[in-house]
């Protein structure tokens, strides 16, 4: 059988595991292991909502997704946002916004930022899991 250059088997899953809490300053975060890919994950909740939903009772939820300098080999450089990140972060927001009632959160605002702190693969899927992960003990304790 052939060995991936982590020495796992060719069929081997990466080692995978959910730190929740991780921080304490937000009311959801969690840090994300799929093998030496990390990723942490927090939740801000605001009561301000963007303002095209003004006065419609509904709540959004938004993502942004980022690599931190340092997370791969070469030097990541601090930007606003790379059309990579931007993709990911719209992909991670409407993976959200699809198990959210809306209407239910009532006119706040929740941002869900995902900071890659070291990358080797599965880094957007590592974000959406961790996301989820946050987000639900955020609403949890919103309750």
């Amino acid at each position: 059988m052939t060995t991936r250059p982590d020495g796992r088997a060719a069929d081997q899953l990466r080692p995978v595991s959910f730190q929740r809490d991780f921080t304490e300053m937000t009311p959801g975060s969690v840090l994300v292991t799929f093998g030496r890919t990390r990723v942490l994950c927090t939740v801000s909740v605001e009561d301000d909502i963007p303002r095209w939903l003004k006065g419609r009772g509904s709540g959004w939820v938004n993502a942004e997704y980022n690599m931190l300098p340092g997370s791969s080999p070469e030097r990541v450089r601090r930007s606003l946002t790379n059309g990579r990140s931007q993709e990911i972060q719209r992909l991670i927001g409407r993976a959200l916004r699809s198990v959210v009632d809306l209407v239910g959160l009532g006119e706040q605002n929740i941002t869900v930022d995902c900071d890659v702190l070291q990358a080797d693969g599965g880094t957007r899927t590592a974000a959406i899991c961790g996301s989820y992960l946050a987000l639900h003990d955020a609403l949890s304790r919103m309750k």
